[in-house]
């Protein structure tokens, strides 16, 4: 079978690339183009090869993987390795495809590098206003217009988008991954578990929007500030 993912092991610890390595060779579609415990070598590697998805501890010396994570192209996924939990929001701010806590077996593993694959949005190339959106596991997705979308609800481990005609549309995603895949200058986060449409907004106070269909919805102490520059910008 032809390998489709090029990935590269960064850990200050031998053994745990040893289980990494192992775990590698027991996925087919998975290719092992370099290995190393020294973090500051991956910049140099990453500047004459090309990969896609680096997997990588978070406590190493010189460089943490947080830091490095902030070098890479954009283009690589990242799946973060520690034994400390506390590094879990940070790295998930950092739109980590995952986030595995050592030690940890090789199910666990593959549940990460199968997100790989499982985009649940999928731009179209033609750069239309829809996007396909992923309804379950078997690989069946939803087009669904831009224009018909009027909010985006985090709920932890799914995403629910609310449209026009009232249909709920879930799918397994991060509220942060479906942003990326929106457009800054149509849809604004308002909170940490929500997205709203600008066009959509009714009207505003200072702690929430009330959107098409008279739903109300919060506005976070976190986002307050960058939400009203972009209200006032229409403002007469």
């Amino acid at each position: 079978m032809k390998k489709d993912i090029k990935c590269v092991i960064v850990d200050d610890e031998p053994p745990a690339i040893r289980v990494l390595e192992n775990y590698i060779k027991q996925i087919p579609n998975l290719e092992l183009v370099f290995s190393t415990t020294k973090p500051l070598e991956v910049i140099a590697f990453m500047q004459k090869e090309e990969f896609d998805l680096i997997i990588m501890d978070i406590q190493m010396p010189n460089i943490t993987g947080i830091q490095l994570s902030k070098i890479l192209n954009n283009n690589i996924k990242i799946i973060f390795t520690t034994a400390y939990s506390e590094f879990a929001v940070e790295s998930y701010n950092l739109n980590a495809i995952d986030y595995l806590l050592k030690p940890f077996e090789f199910e666990r593993f593959y549940k990460a590098i199968k997100k790989t694959h499982d985009n649940p949005v999928k731009l179209n190339e033609a750069n239309e206003n829809y996007v396909f959106v992923k309804t379950d596991s078997k690989n069946n997705f939803e087009k669904v217009l831009i224009d018909d979308i009027v909010y985006v609800e985090g709920l932890k481990n799914y995403v629910a988008i609310h449209t026009l005609s009232k249909k709920q549309i879930i799918t397994y995603n991060t509220l942060k991954s479906i942003k990326s895949n929106l457009s800054d200058s149509q849809f604004i986060q308002i909170h940490k578990s929500y997205i709203v449409s600008v066009s959509k907004i009714s009207k505003t106070n200072n702690s929430s929007v009330v959107v098409y269909n008279d739903i109300e919805l919060p506005i976070g102490n976190t986002y307050k500030s960058s939400f009203f520059k972009i209200i006032t910008r229409y403002k007469l």
